[in-house]
This record gives C-alpha cells, sequence and structure tokens, in this order.
C-alpha cells in the first residue's frame, strides 16, 4: 500500500500554486504562439490533455520536492529543482508530440519543438517567478527592520566566501542588530565587487581609510566581524586586532562552520584565538559517528576541560550524559548550559568526589555508561608540591576508582585526561598522573589478554597534553587579569617553556584518540600525545598579549621574573625515553606504546600509598612513587 505525503496547509498552498503556473504556462504558450484557425483547432485537444498533463507535472514537482521549498529561503538548489522539474515535462510534451504525429493519432505536431521551447521558458518563470519575488520581499523586510532598530554599523573582514555566511545570517534573522556597511577581503579577486548587495570597500590594510570614508558620510563604524579567513596567520591579525583597538571598534568573530558548532554566532574576539599556530584540522563526521547515541560520563565535568568534554558530547549527539563533579556551583553552571542548548542529550548532573570509591562505583554503575572520560584531577603544580598527599588521594586513587568503576559497568572504554608533566616528573602532580597512566595501561593490557584476541575487550587509555589557553588557572587569563591591573606581568623564568593548545581542539582530539582506541582492530597502544606545534616562550606569550591589549612591553606593562616554582621545569616532555611511539593516521595525535609494570607490582605499590597515607609518611609516599616511576627525583622535605 502507498502512503501519500502528509502535507501541510502551507505545502498544499505551494502544490495549489505550482499548478495554477503549470495551466498558466501552457495556456499562455498556446496563445502567444497560435491564433486564429491553428489555435482553434488546438483548443479542445488541449482541454483533453491538460488534466492529464496537470497529473503528470503533480507527480514530477513531488518527486522533485517542490513542495517541501521554504519560499522565504529560496536559492541556487531550488531554482535548479524547478529547471529540473521545468525540463522533465518539456522533454515529456516533446515525446508526447512524436507520438501524436502518428496518423492514428493527430498526424501533425500538435505542439512543435519552438511551442515546447516556448513553454520551458515560461514554465520555469512561473514556477520561480513568485517564489524569487517572495524572497525579496522578505529580504527588503528584514534589511528595512534592521536599518529601523538602530543597528550597529559594522565592516565584515574576509574573504566573500565567509562573508556572504554572515550576510545570509543577518538576511535571515539569525544574527541581529548589526548592518554590514560593507567589506574588507584580502582577495584581489573580490577587490571592486559586491557581495549580496554590500561593496567590497577594500582590503585589510585599507581599515582606518574607509572607518574614516564612512564616519564623513554620516555612518559611523563601531563594530568589526572577522570572519575565520581573517583570523588566519597570513592576515596578521594580531596587527589588525591593535590598529581595531586603535579605532575603538568593537571586535566579534564569526566561528567556522568546521568547528562543530550548531548555528551561525557572532563571538567575542579573544586574546587566545591568535596565539597560536593553525589548529589541526579536525574530521568531525568521524567525531559525530563515534559519539552518537552513546552514553557518556564526564568526571569533573565542571572544570575547563571537563566542561568542554561535556560540550562536546552534546554537539556530537550522545544519548545520555552524566555529569560527576565535586563542586557544587561548578556541577549546577555546567547542568545549566548544557540544558539550556538545543540538543536531545539527556543531561544529568551528580555530585561526588573521585576519592570516594563507593560513590563513584555505584553511580557508574547506575548509569551504565559506553564511555567514561576522566577528567576530574589536581593539577597546580606548587599547590600539589604543598600537600603532596591530597595530590595522591585524587590522582592516583580517584584515577583507580575511576578506572575501576568504568571496567564493573561494562564499559566499552575510559579515557584519562592526563598532562605532559608525567613524562620523566619532577613533581608531585607528574608522578602522580604517570602512576594513574601506568594502572590504566595495565589493566587495559590485561582486559586485552582476557578477551581472546582483544577485540571486544574494555580500552583503557591516557591522552596527554600540555598547557591549555584559557583554562583555569593557565597563565593567559593570569596575564591578562595582570595587565587589567597596571602591571607588572609576572613570568617565573625568561627560559621557561611550554606547548599550547585551545580548550576545543584539545578536547576534540581526546575524543579522536578515543576513536582510534576503539577501531575494530585493536591497537597495541594505550597513550596518546597531542601534537601541540612548537613550543612557546613565556616571556614571549607575555609580551605578545601585552601589544594585543594595545600596550608595549617595558613601556607601559613591565615583565617581571619571580623564579621557577617548586616541582617546576624550563622544558616539558612529550615521550619517555623508553616509549616506542608510532604514527595513528589521524593528524594531530601521536601514539605510544606503553612500557607498564605488572597490575600485580603497581597494586603493591599503591598499598603500600595507602599505608603511608594513613601514616601521614611523606618520605614513604615519595619513596613509592620513585620506585614506581624511576624518572621521578622528587625529594620529601
Amino acid at each position: 500500500m502507498i502512503r501519500l505525503p502528509r502535507l501541510t496547509s502551507r505545502q498544499i498552498l505551494i502544490v495549489l500554486h505550482d499548478l495554477i503556473a503549470t495551466i498558466a504556462a501552457i495556456v499562455l504558450t498556446f496563445f502567444m504562439r497560435f491564433e486564429g484557425r491553428m489555435l482553434d483547432e488546438r483548443l479542445p485537444g488541449l482541454e483533453i490533455l491538460l488534466p492529464f498533463l496537470l497529473i503528470f507535472a503533480a507527480a514530477v514537482y513531488f518527486i522533485v520536492g517542490l513542495h517541501r521549498n521554504k519560499w522565504r529561503f529560496t536559492s541556487v538548489p531550488d531554482i535548479y529543482n524547478i529547471f529540473r522539474a521545468s525540463t522533465v515535462l518539456a522533454v515529456s510534451l516533446l515525446a508526447l508530440d512524436y507520438v501524436l504525429l502518428s496518423p492514428n493519432f493527430y498526424g501533425t505536431f500538435f505542439f512543435g519543438k519552438i511551442t515546447i521551447l516556448l513553454y520551458w521558458f515560461l514554465q520555469m518563470f512561473f514556477l520561480g517567478g513568485l517564489r524569487v519575488a517572495y524572497r525579496y520581499f522578505n529580504y527588503a523586510r528584514t534589511i528595512q527592520r534592521v536599518k529601523i532598530a538602530d543597528a550597529t554599523p559594522t565592516l565584515v573582514l574576509g574573504r566573500a566566501a565567509d562573508a556572504e555566511i554572515l550576510l545570509r545570517s543577518i538576511e535571515s534573522g539569525a544574527v541581529k542588530k548589526i548592518w554590514p556597511a560593507g567589506i574588507l577581503s584580502p582577495s584581489k579577486a573580490d577587490q571592486g565587487q559586491s557581495i549580496r548587495g554590500i561593496p567590497v570597500l577594500g582590503n585589510v590594510d585599507d581599515l582606518e581609510e574607509v572607518v574614516a570614508d564612512l564616519a564623513a558620510r554620516g555612518s559611523q563604524v563601531t563594530r568589526l566581524v572577522l570572519t575565520p579567513s581573517a583570523l588566519s596567520p597570513d592576515a596578521r591579525p594580531e596587527s589588525l586586532l591593535v590598529r581595531a583597538r586603535r579605532l575603538g571598534l568593537t571586535l566579534s568573530q564569526l566561528p567556522s562552520l568546521d568547528a562543530g558548532g550548531q548555528a551561525v554566532q557572532l563571538a567575542p574576539v579573544a586574546v587566545e584565538d591568535l596565539l597560536l599556530r593553525p589548529s589541526v584540522s579536525i574530521d568531525y563526521h568521524r567525531l559525530e559517528e563515534f559519539v552518537s547515541g552513546k552514553s557518556i560520563v564526564v568526571t569533573g565535568g565542571g572544570g575547563s576541560i571537563g566542561a568542554e568534554i561535556c560540550n562536546r558530547m552534546v554537539a556530537f549527539g550522545a544519548a545520555r550524559l552524566l555529569v560527576i563533579e565535586n563542586s557544587e556551583p561548578a556541577l549546577h553552571a555546567i547542568v545549566e548550559i548544557l540544558n539550556g542548548r538545543q540538543s536531545e542529550t539527556k543531561v544529568s548532573g551528580r555530585i561526588a568526589d573521585i576519592r570516594d570509591r563507593q560513590r563513584i562505583v555505584s553511580l557508574i554503575a547506575q548509569f551504565k555508561p559506553d564511555i567514561v572520560f576522566h577528567a576530574a584531577a589536581l593539577k597546580h603544580v606548587p599547590l600539589l608540591e604543598q600537600d603532596w598527599d591530597e595530590g595522591v588521594k585524587t590522582n592516583v586513587f580517584g584515577s583507580i576508582n575511576v578506572a575501576d568503576a568504568a571496567a564493573a559497568a561494562g564499559c566499552t572504554a575510559m579515557v584519562m585526561i592526563s598532562t605532559d608533566k608525567a613524562i620523566e616528573p619532577v613533581s608531585v602532580l607528574g608522578a602522580t598522573k604517570r602512576l594513574a597512566e601506568m594502572y590504566c595501561e595495565a589493566l587495559d593490557h590485561e582486559f586485552a589478554n582476557r578477551g581472546g584476541d582483544g577485540r571486544h575487550a574494555m580500552r583503557l587509555i591516557s591522552v596527554r597534553f600540555g598547557n591549555v589557553l584559557a583554562s583555569n588557572g593557565s597563565v593567559v587569563p593570569k596575564f591578562k587579569a595582570q595587565i587589567e591591573a597596571g602591571g607588572p606581568v609576572t613570568v617565573t623564568h625568561p627560559d621557561m617553556v611550554r606547548y599550547f593548545m585551545t580548550i576545543r581542539e584539545a578536547c576534540d582530539l581526546v575524543v579522536t584518540a578515543a576513536s582510534h582506541a576503539l577501531a575494530p582492530k585493536r591497537s597495541d597502544v594505550s597513550v596518546y600525545v597531542l601534537n601541540m606545534g612548537q613550543p612557546v616562550k613565556i616571556v614571549d606569550l607575555a609580551e605578545r598579549i601585552i601589544r594585543l591589549s594595545g600596550l608595549e612591553p617595558g613601556r607601559d606593562i613591565e615583565i617581571t621574573f619571580t623564579g621557577i616554582r617548586a616541582g617546576e621545569r624550563l622544558h616539558e616532555i612529550l615521550f619517555a625515553n623508553e616509549e616506542e611511539t608510532t604514527e595513528t593516521g589521524i593528524p594531530g595525535i601521536v601514539a605510544a606504546k606503553p612500557v607498564r609494570p605488572s597490575l600485580e607490582s603497581i597494586r603493591a605499590w599503591v598499598a603500600t600509598l595507602e599505608q603511608g597515607l594513613a601514616r601521614n609518611e611523606r618520605a614513604a609516599i615519595y619513596s613509592v612513587l620513585r620506585d614506581a616511576v624511576p624518572e621521578f627525583r622528587g625529594e620529601a622535605a
């Protein structure tokens, strides 16, 4: 039984319009092409053919999907569908004309090639004309409404293809309160052109002249919108930001469409957007396929890394998401944000400390997740040097609790967020993270051996990366706060070097690493390291942030050196000497084959750590850490 499509009232009106357009096209064609006796001879035949032609046309229109086109957004694909439908009808009439040519039927051409060609043009005009007119009417009304609403005169910076996305969003009403006064494009091909009625007034170097010229003509530009092409390194965005601030212009950016966002939405231009090398290209289709429909747990979901992983899970279509967080305000904030997004993901949040083994095992067992992302940790080096026992409780025992809970709940994978400080560690943070890595590696190896070929065994992996720009406690927010306070900006050492990446890039690569670990063919790697490009000198970073704030280092803001803090080193290391690295075939990610002690050895160390903590014996704790992680040279104070 064939089910007819259920049409809305709007679609019924579209169908009626298209059928009336078809009648008008064929009738007008005959009256334009024939007259007198030739017209009189054909009118009776036309009356017979017209009902059948309408039925056939309706079928063609449904197959092409003309009834699904929302006229307000009529575009080139819709015009192409009209072209397809009109061509099918014209070719069908041509075939019919040759059938009627037979002496057994009409005996001569009923339409004729010129008549059919004329009909083809008229049919496209009648089908498309009102659609285009309606689109233009809405466009004109939107533009008028934007102007009346005291929208901010704005310059759009970037190539025409990027600028058009913003212009379309303004026309549709998705982006409000701005009115594009012109476009500045770095492309020579765009110069002198007009994009959707908005002129290209010059290139990016003409910013000051264009702003002054528009002001002289009564259009006071107060805002710049930077498209992705304007933020590329070749466009010198740092210089652009400084010049814009000198002009007193507010800056916004149009996020790239390949960033996994859900809608076109302007965002403030953050300093950290301009500090790094170009981000690694992310295969978002891969991530959506990997996450879609799964149940996910994120520990430490209220922190900067955990919160962004939660955001990515929702963006990639997870079916359920459980956020575990020890801080009530942080948990409330992230759950409110996630529930405020237009998503089908069922989000829930629970207050829990990963050091509470019984509660963590219970929560994860009840939720029955597919994947656990373990982001909860203590991470500030100087604090953990002072409160070393808290670092052991959270980073070692807490991670073991999460790993064991994930295994007991039957998860397919647990992903632990680790750090580059875990390699040849000189701090409690690094040593505790390395021990947690080793536990996950050993447990991963044991599951692989239990499962025969290991293809269906649970995976436990660790992902290492360095400093994350704009994360809680990172240097960028600290430097910005110091600059706002008038300085000085404090740097520990002039030769201090660190790796940096953005929060979103780091989290996307974490999910990508998980997808690699869970590939049908089980890999023999369980440690993934994100390619963070070239390390950055902290003093250079400080100088760039000062300049991006419109100030001059050494003149407006001083930089002072405070000395290396306890547990810090000048350079970070990504792989231990004995770790064998291997390519994953995924840009931005390198893997390492783990060098792991046995699970029995690790559990013995953990038992000794428990005893040392119970007696508050710092020397014993450090001794165990040095036994477990021979590269660790920390000494109890």
